[in-house]
């Protein structure tokens, strides 16, 4: 099949995958807790779990990773809450079709927090991006973004939710246009081969 999804929590951007009907040929996790396991195993796709903590490195976790990834021969690999920092290297490997989430408008509040971080600055807008992965954390080509206003009443919470909501509307998206054959990538650009929209404007 065409698509392997990486996990490390709840797998709740998995799930929007996996009810888009995209074709996905294998859930890895690196916790053996992560929720997103029970939930694919229940939709009968295969899962495995590559544990961190139990490799000496991460050289040789991403070595197990990667014979994981490979054995299922997927045209694209999407990160959908996958929290380790993956080498140059390891990218590498994947450069091209690679796909993460991140719960921004980058390149505004790239890394951690930032539900927190765009209310402390007190943003108009906020959402989420859709990118290719590179070496620089968060900064690959953008494939689609969605914003979502801030409200002056928002809590990092309530804001989170809203923004979780477009990101169950773009990833499948993208991840459709990459196996479809419709991105093109020039340097640090991404276009849309028929010209669709690659910024949704949530209108909450």
């Amino acid at each position: 099949m065409a698509l392997v999804i990486l996990i490390s929590g709840r797998g709740s951007n998995m799930q929007a995958l996996l009810e888009a009907g995209l074709p996905v040929s294998a859930v890895i996790s690196n916790r053996a807790d992560a929720a997103g396991l029970r939930i694919a195993a229940a939709r009968g796709v295969p899962t495995a779990v590559i544990e961190h903590r139990a490799f000496a490195s991460r050289e040789a976790f991403e070595a197990a990773l990667g014979r994981e990834i490979d054995r299922h021969a997927p045209k694209l690999v999407a990160l959908a809450g996958f929290m380790r920092v993956l080498s140059p290297a390891f990218v590498e490997r994947y450069r091209g079709r690679m796909l993460n989430i991140h719960p921004s408008l980058l390149p505004a509040f790239p890394g951690l927090d930032t539900h927190a971080r765009a209310l402390a600055a007190r943003a108009q807008q906020h959402g989420c991006t859709v990118h290719f992965v590179t070496a620089e954390v968060d900064g690959g080509p953008i494939v689609i973004q969605a914003a979502v206003p801030v409200r002056a009443d928002d809590t990092e919470a309530t804001l989170a939710a809203r923004v979780l909501e477009q990101e169950h509307v773009i990833y499948p998206r993208a991840a459709r246009w990459f196996l479809d054959g419709k991105l093109v990538i020039r340097e640090r650009s991404v276009n849309v081969e028929g010209g669709d929209a690659q910024l949704v404007i949530a209108p909450r």
